[in-house]
């Protein structure tokens, strides 16, 4: 969920290839394991060691963003953006998301596979995030805002929808300073793909 060009020395390559498609985002999701490009924007495969997650029932929201909700300045919608919200996570210098992971993602989504959630300002999108669900875990993938706290209410209503259509799993990559304060850990990789097989067996309903 972070910008990935980061330098973290704790991920692990899994294998580089140069094919990106919503059967080989599927299978390797399922795995633990998800693509970036390098910087030569060849995409490989990664499985970070520790592995960041956002435990659902541990979900931190500070005042000042309890307070932003409560005041109804946004509105909040599920999966009716999906490629704004892509677009908007894009829309920074340097990004890892390129129209070929674009393009790949979108199929997914249309699967039923990906969501997103958008907050919006009056009609304008103001801040989202989006991820790839399988069964019960849901893999956060990036948020954006143009508005002041757009993407922590997103967050927020994206951790409020999955602990109310039963997901046990929320994974966001890699942990930085800005996630930790909402609740942010990390666990080894085994622990995560242990977490991981037992999420894929549920049934949630994202939408």
């Amino acid at each position: 969920m972070p910008d990935p060009k980061s330098k973290n020395k704790r991920q692990k390559t899994a294998g580089d290839t140069g094919v990106l498609n919503a059967a080989i985002l599927e299978y390797a999701y399922s795995q633990g394991v998800f693509p970036m490009p390098d910087e030569q924007g060849v995409i490989r495969w990664y499985q970070p060691d520790p592995r960041a997650i956002l435990p659902l029932e541990n979900f931190h929201a500070s005042r000042s963003l309890q307070r932003t909700i409560k005041k109804g300045m946004f509105s909040v919608t599920y999966d009716q953006d999906f490629i704004g919200v892509v677009h908007g996570c894009a829309s920074r210098e340097p990004t890892w998301i390129t129209p070929e992971f674009i393009r790949a993602y979108s199929e997914l989504q249309r699967l039923g596979k990906a969501h997103s959630v958008e907050v919006w300002l009056g009609e304008k999108l103001a801040g989202g995030v989006y991820g790839v669900h399988l069964g019960g875990a849901f893999c956060a993938e990036s948020k954006f805002h143009t508005e002041t706290d757009a993407s922590k209410v997103a967050l927020a209503k994206l951790v409020e929808r999955l602990r109310a259509r039963g997901f046990t799993l929320l994974e966001v990559q890699f942990l930085t300073p800005h996630l930790a304060q909402f609740g942010v850990t990390e666990i080894p990789h085994d622990e995560y793909l242990r977490r991981l097989e037992k999420a894929l067996k549920l049934k949630c309903d994202f939408p």
